[in-house]
């Protein structure tokens, strides 16, 4: 079930998912596609892209994608035995995520960038549940170029979800989402076409 609200400082329209345990809203035209599109284009230019390699049951690979950790100078991550000390703003990313922070009511202080060549580049089910995020972190993720399809399924009670990001689309996920549910991009061979996700998050300052 879903219902809809149109919210204060956003003109797009948010679909909310009534599911257990879980905070899931999508706006599907938050930013207008000329807007996304060219920020596609700097972001995937401009940003110093890498492959990470992680740690998967004993064995360092390749992730299918490339990535950016950007945010505030204490917000280093940690994921998969890999931390990651965050890059200075991009000023187009410093100025979305006020807005982003603005359209959710909600603090956000960082974000990683997935860049996604191709529907062959992808990410497997998990939570983003670090111990940075806090207990019930709130994930605001941006989707820009290439519709994808996008999993969630709870860990234990069988309820699945399946969304497709559309360019422009916001997607937030809060509640106990990251505790009881997990997520992933699959892969879909017939997508040539890229895609760029910015998940922005909230780590809060040493005290």
């Amino acid at each position: 079930m879903t219902r809809q609200t149109q919210s204060d400082n956003c003109k797009a329209v948010a679909q909310h998912f009534l599911l257990p345990e879980a905070e899931i809203s999508l706006w599907p035209a938050w930013l207008a596609e000329p807007d996304a599109e060219t920020l596609l284009t700097t972001l995937a230019a401009e940003l110093s892209w890498r492959q990470e390699q992680i740690r998967i049951y004993g064995k360092t690979v390749n992730i299918p994608r490339q990535q950016v950790w950007m945010g505030e100078p204490h917000c280093s991550y940690q994921y998969s035995g890999v931390r990651f000390a965050p890059s200075s703003w991009h000023p187009a990313v410093q100025q979305l995520v006020a807005v982003v922070s603005n359209t959710i009511n909600r603090p956000l202080n960082c974000v990683l960038l997935n860049l996604y060549a191709s529907g062959q580049d992808h990410m497997g089910w998990h939570a983003d549940n670090e111990p940075e995020l806090g207990v019930a972190p709130v994930i605001a993720s941006l989707s820009l170029g290439a519709t994808r399809r996008f999993d969630l399924q709870h860990r234990t009670q069988g309820h699945q979800l399946q969304l497709q990001l559309e360019n422009g689309s916001l997607l937030v996920m809060a509640g106990k989402c990251q505790q009881h549910w997990q997520h992933r991009l699959p892969k879909q061979s017939r997508v040539a076409a890229p895609r760029l996700n910015l998940t922005f998050r909230y780590i809060a300052p040493p005290i």
